[in-house]
């Protein structure tokens, strides 16, 4: 790295979300509560649906997965921004803060692409029933989920990459909990154009292109419920997709909301809540949701606990 104006940086400080003394404890306990329930409510739904030979349906394969990728990226981000309530300063180092950001963007960009191909399997489900299984054979399912994930390690990869070009000055105060794009981008000394224009790129594409997956499967999910004539099957219909809607919407709302605000906007107030909400809260959130509305889960569940699946 050239000397001069620019210095090289071992380790940065990640600010965490507040620095009132009198939050940490309470915010401690509540985030490591937030991740207990993570961590046991994902394993669990992974370990529910492996065991019960009745869920070994491409439905609750996609949501295996969907609970692996929540498990992983709550597991990437929690544990270190948990440090921070605890201690004065919250050290990561170069090395560490690359390889959290890179595993972060894995599953933050896989999920995006898992939830689309939930709603396509959804749509599958609905508009062509009889069909299903020949659709959505094991060898589709494993195509789709490798597709998934092949799609999170090259973005990982490209933003990556791009931040390894840029130096960062000797301010070395990460304002967010964990290494993520925009702040890194903050700190830097040299030029960032060609990394933020990958964001905008990059990150357009993975919210509308999913998106627009969902939304399209969706129209003609409605369109094939609306020509339902019985109550109880439109019902029946509706309840099947509405666990994955409600999930679609809390994770792609608070993304978008963080990555597609405009630059003028400050992102580190506003940013970090949203941020919360879809690396913590969702991941928590997703297995509720998908237990509470999906009576299959609560079938499966409650044999669990009585020690009776087969």
């Amino acid at each position: 790295m050239a000397a001069g104006n620019h210095s090289t940086v071992s380790e940065f400080i990640l600010a965490g979300l507040t620095e009132q003394p009198e939050l940490q404890l309470p915010l401690f306990l509540l985030f490591l509560g937030i991740y207990a329930v993570t961590v046991v409510g994902n394993l669990g739904m992974i370990t529910l649906i492996g065991l019960s030979s009745h869920l070994h349906t491409p439905m609750y394969y996609f949501l295996s997965n969907l609970s692996f990728i929540d498990f992983c990226q709550s597991s990437v981000i929690t544990p270190k921004m948990l440090v921070s309530f605890v201690t004065e300063k919250n050290i990561i180092s170069y090395p560490e803060c690359m390889t959290q950001l890179y595993f972060f963007l894995i599953f933050a960009v896989s999920e995006c692409y898992m939830l689309a191909a939930m709603a396509y399997d959804r749509y599958v489900a609905v508009c062509s029933p009889l069909l299903c299984s020949v659709i959505m054979s094991h060898q589709v399912c494993f195509s789709l989920i490798l597709g998934v994930y092949i799609i999170g390690l090259v973005c990982a990869f490209a933003h990556a990459g791009c931040m390894f070009r840029i130096h960062f000055c000797n301010i070395d105060v990460i304002s967010h909990y964990f290494c993520d794009l925009l702040p890194l981008l903050k700190l830097s000394c040299s030029s960032t154009y060609v990394n933020k224009l990958l964001i905008l790129c990059v990150g357009t594409l993975n919210i509308f292109v999913p998106s627009l997956i969902i939304l399209s499967s969706y129209s003609f999910i409605t369109a094939s419920i609306l020509r339902i004539h019985s109550t109880e099957g439109r019902s029946k219909a509706f309840s099947t997709c509405s666990s994955h809607m409600l999930a679609v919407l809390l994770f792609f709302g608070s993304a978008a909301f963080t990555y597609l605000q405009p630059s003028s906007v400050t992102f580190m107030n506003q940013g970090k809540v949203s941020s919360v909400f879809y690396t913590i809260v969702v991941p928590m959130l997703n297995p509720l949701i998908y237990c509470m509305r999906n009576k299959d889960v609560n079938v499966a569940l409650k044999k669990m606990l009585k020690g009776r699946i087969l």
